[in-house]
């Protein structure tokens, strides 16, 4: 089987490395607009990802089976659309399906309609100010902000006070996040604690991955500000098998048959973000395709045919007999960042370091790298590598992961030193 993976992230190299490793379908695998860690799996495929047209003809030109679509934006470009309209199978929802993720406004009102359990809330525009600011004060905690649109894992505020709230969302409608901020969702802050469900999605029918738990704030403790993600681990003790019940049948199964009957099916990876509180879970938020830093981590417990999986999925009949288990062992990936990310961070470190990690027996997913004019390794993102480690516990995939990460350098390396702390708590 002949793939075209669109991406250029972490999750794009996981998802590289387990469609290579864990398929005997896999014959020519390429991508775009990929990263050097991805070239050490797959083909460079010379198109750019924003002209569908070019991408259409590089699939029919080079017998492309199945195209997998790993970030948000060109879903919500309607990317997919246009591949399935040219007879090309595709791994990743239509745009009016993506605004699951691209319209958290349009997500919370899905919900709502299926009776999916999720936080309180309300929707302004920007011509709503004063009612948006009257909405805050009904809350008696702090509500939870956030921007409608796309805004890359950060266009979420989690005030400590009413009148930093109400600060977010003047700063969201003054544009803050540029268009993603024209409306806001605001929100009842829910208690309990975050975690990660993948559903691989055929329209109708669904398979759930490892749950996973991701650490958003920067800095270790869950303080500072918001990340697209510090680091992930897999499985997590939080998801008992009572709650990931619980998660099918009052969330998945609803929202998919909710989408089918209003004519929007979701094919592809559902990332359903959950809050869970005394074993009840609720929806924080929907994304329309995998997570990151999550599915590098869920990827390296996955034990099965992941090509298979989504292959069978996109054209519309889950063969769920391609996962074997879902949980092979535990892996934590912990990610290293630039120095002064989640706002404004340097770029054109070196990077050195990165076999002698792998020696570690961790993997090494690139995130934000690039190559120089001198073909040298460097730091180009603000999320610049994710270091996974597994093992039998979770204790033992930490420690490979964090035992790594000193043999990789680059100048304003910052990394969380408690990715999976919690984990352990939950499992003592």
């Amino acid at each position: 089987m002949n793939i075209l993976l669109i991406g250029s992230g972490g999750r794009e190299h996981a998802l590289a490395w387990a469609m290579r490793t864990k398929s005997s379908f896999m014959r020519g695998l390429y991508v775009a607009p990929g990263n050097p860690g991805i070239f050490e799996v797959a083909r460079y495929a010379d198109i750019d990802i924003n002209d569908h047209d070019q991408i259409i003809h590089f699939c029919h030109r080079l017998l492309i089976d199945l195209v997998v679509v790993g970030p948000e934006q060109p879903l919500a470009l309607g990317l997919a659309d246009n591949l399935r309209s040219a007879g090309i199978f595709t791994f990743g929802p239509s745009r009016a399906a993506a605004r699951i993720e691209s319209s958290k406004a349009f997500a919370k009102d899905l919900m709502k309609r299926y009776n999916i359990p999720t936080a309180e809330y309300r929707h302004f525009s920007s011509s709503q100010v004063q009612e948006a600011l009257a909405y805050i004060d009904t809350f008696a905690k702090p509500p939870v902000v956030k921007a409608d649109g796309l805004a890359a894992g950060k266009g979420v505020i989690v005030p400590t006070s009413h009148q930093e709230a109400k600060h977010a969302v003047i700063d969201m409608f003054a544009g803050a996040f540029g268009k993603a901020g024209a409306e806001v969702v605001i929100e009842e802050f829910m208690e309990g604690e975050e975690a990660s469900v993948f559903a691989i999605c055929d329209g109708t029918n669904f398979v759930t991955l490892a749950p996973a738990q991701d650490h958003k704030r920067i800095s270790d403790g869950d303080t500072g500000k918001n990340t697209g993600g510090m680091g992930a681990y897999a499985p997590a003790a939080l998801v008992t098998n009572e709650i990931l019940n619980k998660v099918k049948e009052r969330i998945i199964k609803p929202l998919l048959d909710g989408m089918r009957a209003e004519k929007t099916p979701f094919t592809g990876c559902l990332f359903c973000g959950l809050m869970v509180h005394h074993g009840e879970p609720r929806v924080v938020e929907f994304n329309a395709r995998f997570g990151d830093p999550e599915t590098q981590a869920v990827l390296s417990v996955f034990e099965g045919d992941l090509v298979r999986l989504l292959s069978s999925a996109a054209r519309g009949e889950i063969d769920k007999s391609a996962m074997r288990t879902s949980t092979n062992g535990y892996a934590c990936n912990v990610v290293l960042a630039a120095q002064g990310y989640p706002d404004a961070y340097k770029k054109g470190m070196l990077i050195t370091g990165i076999e002698e990690a792998k020696a570690m027996k961790a993997k090494v997913f690139h995130a934000g790298t690039s190559y120089d004019e001198n073909h040298a390794l460097v730091a180009s993102g603000g999320r610049v590598l994710g270091v996974c480690g597994t093992g039998d516990t979770l204790q033992d995939a930490i420690h490979m992961a964090y035992g790594a990460i000193p043999y990789i350098h680059y100048t304003g390396k910052t990394y969380r030193s408690d990715i999976g702390k919690k984990g352990l708590a939950n499992k003592s």
